[in-house]
């Protein structure tokens, strides 16, 4: 199963259709982890699987998602402002056992990094444009198999790989 994931975009519409159509036939699941700055209701945002994040204005996004996917996996999406990730994970990682997720993908920092934490694997696609920890403006593509999770960083205007990781389930 693959999941494109984006968060951050801050009402940047082209770059949100550019990784749409980019895996429009790959992908099984596009998700956005908040700061769309796009109403609910919007025909691009509802490609997405989205929530809502410190800077949207539309209440009908939810604030967190949990998704039971294929293979075993369950994916709690959040953007990640309710639990101070800048921070910390902590708190997020709580919420995630709470929730009986093992796939945690979220946003806020704009910052982009992975780790697996007790079989839990949390991830930041980063910013699609104004990115804080790289320079260029990044989303995320993770491969989820029976036995790991896949994980690639791309640039945004190009798709090139910036960083691979590989987590075992």
């Amino acid at each position: 199963m693959l999941l494109v994931i984006v968060s951050d975009s801050h009402g940047d519409t082209n770059a949100l259709s550019l990784i749409r159509e980019r895996h429009l036939l790959d992908a099984d699941l596009l998700i956005h982890c908040g700061d769309s700055q796009l109403p609910a209701n919007h025909p691009l945002l509802n490609e997405y699987l989205s929530v809502l994040g410190n800077c949207d204005f539309d209440k009908n996004l939810l604030k967190e998602r949990i998704e039971p996917l294929t293979l075993g996996a369950r994916l709690f999406i959040t953007h990640g402002h309710l639990y101070d990730v800048k921070y910390s994970l902590t708190r997020l990682y709580y919420r995630a056992r709470e929730l009986d997720a093992n796939i945690v993908c979220y946003g806020h920092s704009h910052c982009i990094g992975a780790e697996m934490v007790d079989g839990i694997l949390f991830m930041n696609p980063g910013s699609v444009v104004l990115p804080r920890n790289t320079k260029e403006k990044t989303y995320a593509l993770l491969e989820i198999s029976e036995t790991s999770f896949e994980l690639s960083y791309h640039e945004v205007q190009s798709g090139k790989v910036l960083v691979k990781e590989s987590f075992k389930r």
